[in-house]
C-alpha cells in the first residue's frame, strides 16, 4: 500500500472504483481491463496496482459498495416505517432492488470470477458487506413480522439471496436472446425487477393473516 493519508488512499480507491463503474455502463466485464480503468483515472495504470492487483478486485469492491448502498436503503426504511403488511414489505423489498440494478447485474454475471480472482483480504471485506446484507434483511423480517417462525425465516433468507443471482439475466434479455428463445419455442414472459422480486417475496412470506 502506498504511503499517504487514509483519506488520500480512500479517495484513490474510490476514483478507481468509479472509473470501473463508468466503463461498465458501456462495456462488458471481459472487455474492461486494468489499462482501460487506468485511462479513466487521474493517475497512471501502474499506480492502480498499489490498491488493486486485478480487475476482479476492483469489481468486487464495486459490488461491495452496491451492497452497502442497498443496506443503507433498507435501514433508512426501518427508521421511517414502523409496520408493514406482507404486501407492503414485498413491494418495499422489490423497489429497493429495482433501484440497485447494477448490484444485480454484477452479482449475476461475474460473481464467481470476482471471488476467485481476488486476494483473501479483498474477499473478506466483501463477505463482511454480504453478511451485513443478510443480517439487515433478517432485521427487517424481525421488525415487520415478529411472529415469523425461525424455520420460515431461514427458508426466506436461503431462498431469497440465491434467487437474487437470477433476477438480472431474466429481466434484461437481449434481442439475440429473445430471437433464440422464439426459435427454440420458449414462451418467454417478460417481468421487471420489481415484478419478479415482488412475486417471490409474497410467496416466501405466505398469505396475510386475517
Amino acid at each position: 500500500m502506498p504511503k499517504g493519508s487514509p483519506e488520500l488512499t480512500e479517495a484513490r480507491r474510490d476514483e478507481i472504483i468509479n472509473a470501473c463503474e463508468k466503463l461498465y455502463q458501456t462495456m462488458s466485464f471481459k472487455e474492461i481491463t486494468i489499462k482501460e480503468i487506468g485511462n479513466a483515472t487521474s493517475f497512471t495504470r501502474t499506480s492502480i496496482y498499489n490498491y488493486f492487483q486485478t480487475k476482479e478486485e476492483i469489481f468486487l469492491a464495486l459490488l461491495k459498495r452496491e451492497y452497502e448502498l442497498w443496506i443503507a436503503s433498507l435501514k433508512e426504511t426501518m427508521e421511517q416505517v414502523d409496520t408493514m403488511t406482507r404486501d407492503e414489505f414485498a413491494s418495499m423489498l422489490a423497489r429497493s432492488l429495482e433501484e440497485r440494478a447494477q448490484l444485480l447485474k454484477i452479482m449475476s454475471m461475474n460473481h464467481y470470477d470476482m471471488e476467485t480472482g481476488s486476494r483473501p483480504e479483498h474477499l473478506k471485506n466483501f463477505k463482511i458487506a454480504y453478511g451485513e446484507a443478510i443480517r439487515t434483511v433478517q432485521t427487517c423480517l424481525h421488525r415487520y413480522f415478529p411472529d415469523m417462525a425461525a424455520e420460515q425465516e431461514r427458508n426466506f433468507i436461503y431462498t431469497f439471496f440465491p434467487f437474487m443471482f437470477g433476477i438480472y439475466p431474466y429481466t434484461y434479455v437481449t434481442e439475440k436472446q429473445q430471437t433464440a428463445m422464439e426459435e427454440a419455442g420458449i414462451n418467454y414472459v417478460f417481468m421487471s425487477i420489481y415484478e419478479i422480486t415482488y412475486n417471490c417475496v409474497k410467496k416466501l412470506l405466505g398469505e396475510e393473516k386475517e
